[in-house]
């Protein structure tokens, strides 16, 4: 089965103006790797040069914050939602 992946705007660039791409993967992490796959230089705006998750970007699948849960090794099941939401500044 197949995961959800909502693109936010500014990330748009790069899936072609999709709001929306399907995966298959069985973690966050593999998630990453199959849109770095379809949608070359995605990977490299949602994560560090070490392989962590950029500070500022903040993951929920089916509504709830991998960083409360397993981070990159958070499992997604058939038919998830994945969630990217890059945090905004600002005071």
């Amino acid at each position: 089965m197949s995961q959800k992946v909502i693109i936010p705007t500014p990330l748009r660039k790069f899936t072609s103006g999709q709001e929306t791409v399907e995966v298959n993967a069985d973690t966050i992490a593999d998630v990453f790797t199959q849109l770095e796959s379809q949608y070359p230089g995605i990977k490299a705006r949602l994560c560090e040069t070490t392989g962590e998750l950029r500070r500022f970007i903040n993951v929920y699948v089916d509504g709830e914050d991998i960083r409360f849960l397993n981070q990159l090794a958070t499992g997604v099941g058939p038919n998830a939602e994945v969630s990217i939401v890059p945090a905004i500044a600002g005071g």
